[in-house]
């Protein structure tokens, strides 16, 4: 089922949207620690925090608050996590008519322990993420295929993400694949269907400098492409100085004039 149809967010259905990112949420739950536990220890933490993430959502989210208009293809449980998140990304004005739930899985999960010198163990459970499937994509497909840039990721399954690049290739619109998490034996397809192929380091700025580079393509087409990276690369530069992924993506407000 997706959540469709919200009032006051007309500009869904009259706008389409510039950028639709198909991909993962997840929601992180994070303990913070002083040192990282030994195996069968437990120890005393300092914080506990829940945010929002997913690679997918995240570069979403970043594009969302530079000013483009944006689409989430994606799945979450029909749970109180995947509740919170669709109302996550409506307050962002990201559009949720093809952000699915389902009674078959819950919600994708981060588990997360930092210690002091920000290293971390992390557990992740997919859940719905791995039941987007290409039957969703295609009750998507005329959203993807007004768009002008779609991103996608791994967090949901390879087969999904392929068919979200095959529409949307099939469609001219740009495409920009983030191979993350990375896999062993990449379909080769990925690369003839990838007009930006870009990948990144395990650091929730490289989510941001997804987001921004998909905006740039989308809104300043006329750029070089070295001019957009360095614009994207400043804006997630500017991510790493505030705790948290999502909660620490700027937005267009608080950033120079002359990047855009």
């Amino acid at each position: 089922m997706a959540a469709s149809g919200e009032p006051g967010r007309q500009w869904q259905e009259q706008v389409a949207a510039a950028v639709v990112v198909v991909g993962s949420c997840m929601t992180d739950l994070v303990s913070l620690t002083s040192r990282l536990p030994k195996t069968g220890e437990t120890i005393h933490g300092q914080k506990f925090f829940i945010g929002f993430g997913g690679k997918g959502a995240n570069q979403c989210v970043q594009a969302a608050r530079l000013g483009a208009k944006t689409s989430m293809v994606c799945k979450v449980g029909k749970d109180s996590f995947g509740n919170d998140y669709i109302e996550n990304l409506k307050q962002n004005d990201i559009s949720t008519e093809f952000t699915y739930q389902t009674e078959d899985a819950a919600t994708g999960t981060a588990s997360i322990i930092v210690n002091n010198e920000g290293q971390n163990i992390i557990v992740i459970v997919a859940g719905a993420n791995l039941l987007l499937n290409t039957e969703d994509l295609r009750e998507a497909a005329s959203t993807i295929s007004r768009a002008k840039v779609m991103i996608c990721q791994l967090e949901v399954t390879p087969a999904t993400s392929l068919e979200a690049l095959t529409i949307a290739h099939s469609n001219g619109v740009k495409t920009l694949f983030n191979p993350a998490p990375a896999i062993a034996d990449l379909d080769p397809r990925f690369y003839t269907l990838s007009d930006v192929f870009c990948c990144n380091e395990s650091e929730g700025a490289g989510d941001s400098f997804v987001g921004a580079l998909a905006f740039y393509l989308a809104y300043y087409p006329n750029l070089s492409l070295e001019e957009m990276i360095k614009r994207s690369n400043f804006i997630a530069a500017v991510s790493v100085q505030a705790t948290g992924t999502q909660s620490s993506y700027p937005y267009k407000k608080d950033l120079p004039l002359y990047l855009f």
